[in-house]
């Protein structure tokens, strides 16, 4: 008889109930929550990775999504409907023509060292457009490389996914796309000199804005 009691101790709710639990903490968290951090709020023997995909169902065509970012969960206004949360300003977010490409750079060839992006666009990366991405929380430190130095990496961030929009870096726009928007235009025409990284911060451009929401 005991040893029933104790078992009912530790039985998992009911499916809906663990439902409601995961819409109430992705709800009440303004940051994407990770299944391994919702099982460790919900109840013993509760499944936060069932009860995510009842939730995301019963989501489906309202007007808040459940979205992953990355390896994370949270609770989005649908697309669609973005616009009835814009105020009447718009914040623009600058950043220099040298800050955009190294993230490209980095978000479509990560895990990359600072040789690699310097590689890549043909001129020298400056400490301050690496030290603005960080501060952004764009990108982030990946692990060292195996090779002479051992160089550390770069990576995109969960929050430069969750600002875009993005599941994975792997709905990143193509590189027509890419080229389109000038992100690739890195090298100046035939016959002209290249720049310096530090003259191409002086001229600011507006590739990304974000617009604040309520």
């Amino acid at each position: 008889m005991e040893d029933v009691q104790e078992e009912s101790l530790f039985e998992a709710p009911p499916i809906a109930e663990q439902e409601r639990m995961v819409e109430a903490i992705l709800f009440a968290t303004s940051e994407p929550v990770t299944v391994a951090e919702l099982n460790a709020r919900m109840p013993h023997g509760a499944d936060a990775k069932e009860a995510l995909e009842h939730l995301r169902k019963r989501y489906d065509g309202r007007g808040v999504s459940v979205v992953k970012v990355g390896e994370a969960w949270a609770m989005r206004t649908a697309p669609d409907l973005g616009f009835l949360m814009q105020k009447e300003t718009v914040e623009t977010r600058k950043l220099s023509r040298a800050a955009i490409e190294t993230l490209a750079i980095v978000a479509y060839h990560q895990p990359v060292t600072r040789a690699e992006i310097e590689e890549i666009r043909g001129v020298s990366v400056s400490r301050g457009t690496i030290d603005q991405l960080l501060e952004l929380e764009w990108i982030k430190f990946g692990r060292r490389k195996m090779t002479p130095g051992r160089p550390v990496t770069y990576m995109v961030t969960q929050e430069f996914l969750d600002h875009f929009g993005l599941e994975s870096a792997r709905d990143l726009p193509g590189l027509k796309e890419l080229r389109s928007a000038g992100l690739l235009e890195s090298r100046p025409p035939p016959g002209e000199p290249m720049a310096d990284e530090d003259d191409e911060d002086e001229n600011q451009t507006e590739m990304f804005e974000a617009n604040e929401e309520d």
